[in-house]
């Protein structure tokens, strides 16, 4: 599966995307790409055991939120999307 970073997210995990193992849920994919890039990245994605409200996250071009959040199940050629949550002024 592809996944693909943007902004400053970017900077935890020096690429722009990465060809990743599959993972069954969105959950589990989160949890291997924290183990992957460390602990800046775990802190941005995780609070606690709970998805942080720091990023957005698209499967396949749609938000988690219209889909099974954190629990969505992912298929092989799927595209998840990982983006900081920005405001601007």
């Amino acid at each position: 599966m592809k996944v693909k970073f943007f902004a400053y997210i970017r900077d935890y995990t020096n690429c722009k995307e990465t060809d990743f193992e599959y993972c069954e849920t969105l959950e589990m994919l989160l949890r291997r790409l924290s183990e992957a890039y460390g602990e800046k990245f775990r802190n941005k994605v995780f609070q606690g055991n709970q998805l942080s409200k720091e990023v957005i996250i698209l499967v396949n071009g749609r938000h988690i939120a219209h889909l099974d959040g954190i629990s969505t199940k992912l298929n092989r050629e799927d595209v998840v999307a990982i983006f900081p949550v920005v405001a601007g002024g």
